[in-house]
């Protein structure tokens, strides 16, 4: 993969890493920027699945394992600074450099404990718990994005944020 195999991209506001119904082949760090990882039902409705921030990796795993076509969008909520490598080129390197297998071993097993940590936040907390989690999460979101952003992300609805936001204050 070398040096030729990973390169820099800017996404502006809005614009899409991945989309649903396309092949992914692509993965990314987040060296800046926001973005939004989401499943929109056949009526349109959207449902935020996952809030990407600085010093996270970004991709339709479940694509790039599975070779299926994508089911989840990405995009950026901020202007987005990435570092992007074709994920077939770097899973060739593990039999050659099992370091590199390890350590995409150990980035996959902590964003599986993040997002059971998540789900588990969502069925055995009271909204008001899952927003303090987040707060604690994420603290610098709640004044870059589109709180209803927020509130999809935790499971409820841009009324419900405002009347637990207004509170606390």
């Amino acid at each position: 993969m070398g040096a030729r195999g990973i390169y820099p991209t800017s996404l502006e506001k809005y614009a899409y890493f991945a989309v649903e119904g396309r092949t992914e082949t692509s993965f990314g760090f987040v060296e800046s920027g926001v973005l939004r990882a989401f499943y929109r039902t056949t009526s349109g409705k959207e449902y935020n699945r996952a809030l990407l921030e600085t010093g996270e990796f970004v991709g339709a795993y479940s694509a790039l394992i599975s070779g299926e076509l994508n089911q989840i969008n990405i995009q950026a909520l901020t202007p987005c600074k990435l570092l992007v490598a074709d994920y077939r080129q770097l899973t060739a390197l593990f039999d050659q450099y099992q370091a590199i297998e390890r350590l995409v071993r150990h980035i996959s097993e902590s964003y599986y404990i993040f997002l059971e940590k998540k789900e588990l936040q969502i069925i055995l907390n009271t909204v008001e718990e899952r927003y303090e989690f987040f707060k604690q999460a994420h603290p610098t979101l709640e004044n870059l994005i589109p709180q209803y952003h927020i509130a999809s992300y935790l499971g409820i609805t841009p009324t419900q944020l405002s009347r637990i936001r207004a509170k606390k204050l």
